[in-house]
């Protein structure tokens, strides 16, 4: 190939790259305490995917997806804090005698606390249209994909919902709005956006853009809550350690996974910078 030639190749792949960036939406999946692995994602994105967040559309995410996809979009400086409150978080709840549901632990308190400390003050502005958050109504049990926030308090409330897992964070449901409303994740674990291509990440091993890859399993695969997981024992372990928490040290090699495996998924995508 002569150095004309190379230099038409060169031009087309940027322009292949550019047609594929046009519309993208980046989607985070249920997890609970396994969002330190979405935290991972969001570290590497943040510091070798500016080329891709860039054109992202639309962040959208399911109970503790919807918490690391709100600090991506409205203040991806402050994720190592978020690692320290998920830390701190989870070790509160290996202390507690019965974990979470421990009488007199006050779970929401807890998280909203931490929301409270670390979100902007314009989170709800930076947030509004371009962040959908699942939750799930008590009474009709149908997912809503919430992306308007008119004030901070708004925000708050919707991300707690999202959140709220009946029974293991507490027994009375998220109000907004004259309703009640629960775990986005029982009916939306990942939101897919109509438009444009949608960026999954999960710390399930299965379909998905960004997960861990599982070697040696079964190539059996189940939907849980529009998740295409594999159906493996480390996945199982993985649905343990979502409500309760692996020791620190666990954590910080889950933190790490994540980081990985999105920086796998930029090289992939010629997005790495």
């Amino acid at each position: 190939m002569d150095p004309a030639e190379y230099n038409a190749y060169q031009r087309g792949s940027g322009e292949r790259i550019i047609a594929r960036m046009k519309h993208i939406n980046l989607s985070f999946a249920s997890c609970g305490f396994l969002g330190i692995y979405h935290l991972g994602v969001a570290s590497a994105l943040y510091k070798h995917g500016k080329q891709l967040l860039k054109v992202v559309k639309a962040f959208a995410g399911a109970s503790g997806g919807s918490l690391v996809a709100t600090i991506l979009l409205t203040a991806p400086e402050k994720i190592e804090e978020c690692n320290e409150f998920t830390y701190n978080f989870a070790e509160e709840i290996r202390k507690q005698y019965f974990g979470a549901i421990t009488p007199g632990y006050d779970f929401m308190a807890r998280l909203r606390g931490g929301m409270e400390t670390i979100l902007p003050l314009n989170a709800h502005e930076i947030a509004d249209t371009r962040l959908y958050v699942s939750i799930t109504n008590v009474k009709t049990r149908e997912n809503n994909l919430v992306s308007r926030f008119p004030s901070r308090n708004d925000l708050i409330k919707v991300l707690l919902a999202s959140s709220f897992v009946p029974v293991y964070a507490g027994l009375k449901a998220v109000e907004y709005k004259g309703q009640k409303w629960v775990d986005g994740g029982l009916t939306n674990g990942l939101p897919i956006l109509p438009v444009g291509r949608t960026v999954t990440v999960s710390p399930f091993s299965g379909r998905l853009d960004i997960c861990p890859e599982d070697k040696g399993q079964m190539d059996i695969y189940i939907n849980m809550a529009n998740q295409d997981i594999m159906l493996s024992r480390t996945n199982l372990v993985r649905l343990n350690q979502a409500l309760f928490p692996p020791t620190q040290r666990k954590m910080k090699l889950l933190y790490q996974n994540g980081f990985d495996d999105a920086t796998k998924f930029l090289l992939k995508e010629n997005w790495f910078q």
